[in-house]
């Protein structure tokens, strides 16, 4: 039974409001009620863990139900992981072992404490991606980078051909998600195209918050950004020369921030955004499960002191100190941050800017056909870092929107 901290339910007035109605939205609608986890965690996994999700989803009726069920899906993988093992079955073994990491992972998400369970659950993530990384069939590397009173924890995967030093993209994913879910089990659309990717946790994310105590601030990403450089700087398989960052959800505001402190990168890509000042959409009107997390990631117990904190996270003036091109992924029809906020922060910017907008597309997109029948966001972001790593070819500053049949209309950003 998960460890729950009892006092978390009373740390924000409309979670305590509306958990009732949260279940029964569950009931109605199930895991993915505000977001398609189910589908973003298992797309690394690939379709070899389809019934694990698929398992999990039949077994949530409630909120409490979440962690529990991923946990126990998670605990099964282990097993068939350590079987395989001993069978000396190594591609079945790190299969098993990767979908168990990225289940215990998820088990982490619904508890908004550094609890017993929570540090368990984050051990056991870490142990079976460590397992992961020992079978794998490119070389992955367990990364510590020194940070405030703790460390910044990684995974730095190296591509499956060619030669050193190489390229590397630092990957951010979002408050939902952590390091291990950055790079796919196989088929990575990074490492495809010859791109090292450093996968880290940033202050506030996965390990670095429940093992280190490490919080986030507004701007300690800025810090944690150079922090990051340094490492790739002084790692031997690494070209400091050839550096991109791609950041997730609310790694889209942590990627533009270290954007505008590394002066040298070579780009910066951001999908599926939270550009709004203060964030009052995601906080104040969607699920309440985002704020309650946000408050834990950030080391707050009081609603109304968290809400004067977050006033902070404003990227206003930000977007004019990128010296790197800038990539936005984004669904015209965003529920958590709406677009006209990611036209502010372009606007800002001097900067090579291209916007990939999907018609009628929410935040995660892949909701409506014009994600389904255009272009790969996936693939799109691969290929523009690609070029800015591997290429001289010079970035466009372009709007391209894909209409609901899948059509795409490009035209040229206007200039000031």
């Amino acid at each position: 039974m998960p460890d729950f901290d009892a006092t978390v339910d009373r740390r924000m007035k409309r979670w305590q409001e509306q958990r009732w109605l949260l279940d029964a939205v569950i009931r109605t609608v199930g895991v993915e009620w505000d977001q398609g986890r189910i589908a973003y965690t298992l797309g690394p996994c690939g379709p070899a863990a389809t019934a694990d999700f698929l398992g999990v989803r039949s077994r949530v009726q409630k909120f409490a139900d979440i962690s529990k069920a991923f946990a126990r899906a998670a605990d099964r993988r282990l097993a068939m992981a350590q079987e395989a093992e001993q069978h000396h079955r190594p591609v079945t073994a790190r299969e098993s072992y990767f979908i168990a990491s990225l289940l215990y992972g998820s088990a982490q998400w619904p508890i908004f404490a550094a609890t017993d369970e929570n540090r368990r659950l984050d051990r056991n993530k870490v142990d079976c991606y460590q397992a992961y990384a020992r079978l794998a069939d490119h070389p992955v590397e367990r990364v510590e980078v020194p940070f405030g009173s703790g460390h910044l924890p990684g995974w730095l995967h190296l591509p499956p051909t060619g030669q050193p030093p190489f390229p590397t993209v630092i990957a951010i994913d979002g408050m939902d998600g952590f390091k291990e879910m950055m790079v796919a089990l196989y088929g990575d659309a990074l490492l495809q195209r010859g791109l090292a990717v450093l996968a880290v946790d940033g202050p506030g994310q996965g390990e670095a918050l429940v093992s280190y105590g490490l919080t986030v601030t507004p701007d300690n990403f800025r810090a944690a950004g150079r922090a990051w450089m340094d490492w790739v700087r002084a790692h031997p398989a690494l070209d400091p020369a050839r550096v991109a960052v791609y950041g997730v959800s609310f790694g889209s505001y942590f990627a533009t921030l270290v954007g505008a402190e590394v002066a040298d990168l070579k780009g910066v890509a951001v999908a599926y955004v939270c550009h709004e000042p203060g964030g009052h959409t995601i906080f104040e009107t969607a699920s309440p499960t985002f704020k309650l997390r946000f408050m834990f990631m950030a080391g707050y117990d009081e609603e109304e002191a968290f809400d004067k904190f977050r006033q902070g996270f404003d990227l206003t003036g930000v977007g004019s100190q990128l010296t790197s091109p800038y990539l936005v992924v984004a669904g015209e029809e965003d529920e958590l941050s709406p677009i006209e906020y990611t036209y502010r922060l372009l606007e800002e910017m001097t900067v090579p800017k291209e916007l990939l907008l999907y018609e009628g597309e929410r935040h995660g997109l892949h909701s409506t056909s014009s994600s389904a029948l255009g272009p790969s966001d996936r693939d799109w972001v691969a290929d523009w870092l690609a070029e800015r790593l591997l290429t001289d070819r010079p970035a466009p500053s372009r709007r391209v929107y894909v209409d609901l049949a899948g059509r795409i209309r490009a035209e040229a950003w206007p200039e000031r």
